[in-house]
């Protein structure tokens, strides 16, 4: 179990933890998350293992990653809160459920489903390989390079946000590309020790992603039988991000039904 880095957001209400994606960070919630503590929960942002300001670890799997969120949640005292995580932290918060029943109110998982899906982060591993961090003079020019790889400039913003200046003013990474990618075959793992998990879950994705298709909603059930289905028009992988305002509705429609 690894201290994760965290921030805040709301200082009263139920607590709500929010896991990122591969390649993300506690970062890309900021906005979003002023949005739903201002519905009344205090938002607990975490970076996982080897992403953003959390430690790095040769360990990088779900067993791992979940047990961290747990000592998180036992650290901070938290209760019963709900999960949300995009991505690979939508994995990380169906691995907690099953490997620690009981222990939370509500899941909210982010355009993935529990199933194997094959490697497809190649492009990027490679984009960010190339940056010659030695003697990157600019974020420009790691934009550039960067472009080869990967066509979409908010991809690329995206990926870039991990990059910064160490004390020594060198170019560096906030994740642990050499790791990532080793390891890069579990993160598309199914999730193990499955079994079927009771409490409420909201799956939620966009109308435009590839990641959940209708075809994966009975196999959802028969692990998550009391989920719910929604989904976001004009919106990909990324939905909080291209669709903030239907994102915080559908999950509000979720945690305060009416």
């Amino acid at each position: 179990m690894l201290e994760l880095y965290y921030r805040q957001v709301g200082e009263t209400g139920p607590a709500l933890l929010i896991l990122h994606g591969v390649f993300g960070s506690s970062d890309n919630w900021l906005t979003i998350s002023k949005t739903i503590a201002d519905q009344g929960y205090r938002v607990y942002l975490l970076d996982q293992r080897n992403h953003g300001r959390s430690p790095w670890s040769d360990e990088f799997d779900y067993d791992s990653m979940a047990a961290d969120l747990k000592g998180f949640i036992e650290q901070h005292q938290l209760g019963q809160q709900i999960l949300m995580g995009h991505s690979m932290g939508g994995k990380v918060v169906m691995q907690y459920a099953m490997n620690y029943p009981g222990t939370y109110e509500r899941l909210v998982v982010v355009d993935i489903a529990p199933k194997f899906y094959p490697v497809h982060h190649g492009d990027i591993l490679r984009g960010l390989g190339a940056i010659p961090l030695d003697t990157l003079k600019s974020r420009t020019e790691a934009d550039a390079i960067l472009s080869r790889y990967e066509p979409i400039p908010t991809v690329r913003q995206f990926l870039l946000k991990s990059l910064y200046r160490n004390e020594q003013g060198q170019f560096a990474w906030r994740l642990n590309l050499a790791v990532i990618e080793r390891e890069i075959h579990s993160i598309g793992e199914e999730l193990r020790n499955a079994h079927p998990v009771s409490e409420p879950t909201l799956f939620l994705r966009g109308a435009e992603s590839g990641y959940v298709l209708d075809d994966d909603f009975p196999a959802i059930r028969r692990l998550f039988p009391n989920a719910v289905f929604e989904t976001i028009p004009d919106a990909g992988h990324w939905v909080q991000a291209q669709q903030p305002e239907a994102f915080v509705e559908a999950l509000m429609r979720f945690l305060q039904p009416a």
